[in-house]
């Protein structure tokens, strides 16, 4: 079923707001919108998305779930957060993104429903918000096919990280809320890689994510001492 099937449009129009913001690239989501094309492209690079069946965990509004419908993957994205998917669930409907669904369900318990479903899962920025990161590395092992690929990106968590993702993203630059990022959430790469061996879930490249706050520019590079992204390939 897809999302114009299952959709309140009364329901929707009460998110319009947040939806417009969370949508504009000058917004506080500024930084969604200016990294998503180098997650796309790194992703798509790695694996064609074009008639791929993908699930992006926690997709908030859309970005990067819409980003890869229009590559051609039949994607659905899921998230806990009922605004942000409504916001999503809008912003489809607006630019006809047909082949794009939406639905509000944990990674686990979409696992248990659906598992070995997908040939790419993507979570990104997302690990750094829950309490347990090594249930959503597994889930997100079981919902994956035998060979697949399971894309996370987060945040390091070192002296570096907290200057540059907390003390310089949300206070000195105004860049994010405050208290978007909670130091002792975030994961070490070898945490993370530690979590995907124990899922099966074997780790093939890993990019680090630069920004210079004075051109207001990002890129991938080999350095992960900050932001950091991980390509993992599901074995057996």
């Amino acid at each position: 079923m897809h999302h114009t099937d299952n959709v309140d449009l009364a329901e929707l129009a009460k998110f319009s707001d947040l939806a417009h913001r969370w949508w504009d690239p000058e917004s506080e989501f500024r930084p969604l919108h200016q990294i998503n094309p180098l997650r796309l492209d790194w992703i798509n690079n790695l694996v064609p998305l074009r008639a791929k069946r993908v699930l992006d965990v926690g997709c908030g509004g859309g970005i990067l779930a819409e980003a890869m419908a229009h590559q051609g993957a039949d994607v659905l994205g899921i998230d806990l957060a009922t605004k942000s998917l409504r916001v999503a669930q809008l912003h489809a409907l607006e630019a006809n993104a047909a082949n794009v669904e939406y639905r509000e369900i944990s990674a686990e318990a979409l696992a248990q429903e659906q598992p070995e479903s997908f040939d790419v899962v993507t979570c990104m920025e997302m690990m750094e918000h829950v309490p347990d990161p090594c249930s959503i590395v597994r889930a997100c092992a079981q919902l994956v096919k035998p060979g697949g690929w399971v894309f996370f990106s987060t945040i390091n968590r070192n002296a570096k990280s907290f200057l540059f993702a907390i003390v310089g993203a949300e206070y000195v630059l105004n860049m994010l809320p405050k208290g978007t990022h909670e130091y002792a959430k975030f994961i070490r790469p070898s945490e993370l890689a530690a979590h995907c061996r124990a899922a099966q879930l074997e780790v093939q490249h890993s990019r680090g994510l630069q920004y210079n706050p004075l051109t207001r520019r990002y890129w991938l590079s080999q350095d992960t001492s900050v932001n950091y992204l991980f390509a993992t390939r599901r074995v057996g």
